[in-house]
C-alpha cells in the first residue's frame, strides 16, 4: 500500500444493489453504510488502495481509481 498517493472510490449506484459488503470489508471505513444501506463515502482519502471493496463486490459497481498529482 504505497503512501503519498491518492484514490477515489467510484461506486456505480446502478448496478449497485446495497448488499453492504463493500462497507464491512472496508478496513479504513472510507465507504460506510448511508441512508436505506446505500454506500456512501464521505472522505475519500481514507482509502488505502487495498481494493477488497473492488473484488468483492458482487456487482462490479466499484472502481478504486488513483488520483493523478499535479
Amino acid at each position: 500500500m504505497p503512501s503519498g498517493k491518492s484514490y477515489y472510490v467510484e461506486i456505480n449506484s446502478t448496478l449497485c444493489k446495497r448488499c453492504g459488503l463493500c462497507y464491512w470489508v472496508c478496513p479504513t471505513q472510507t465507504i460506510v453504510s448511508g441512508q436505506f444501506g446505500k454506500p456512501e463515502i464521505p472522505d475519500h482519502s481514507k482509502c488505502i488502495n487495498c481494493l477488497q471493496c473492488e473484488r468483492l463486490c458482487p456487482d462490479f459497481a466499484i472502481n478504486v481509481i488513483e488520483q493523478k498529482q499535479d
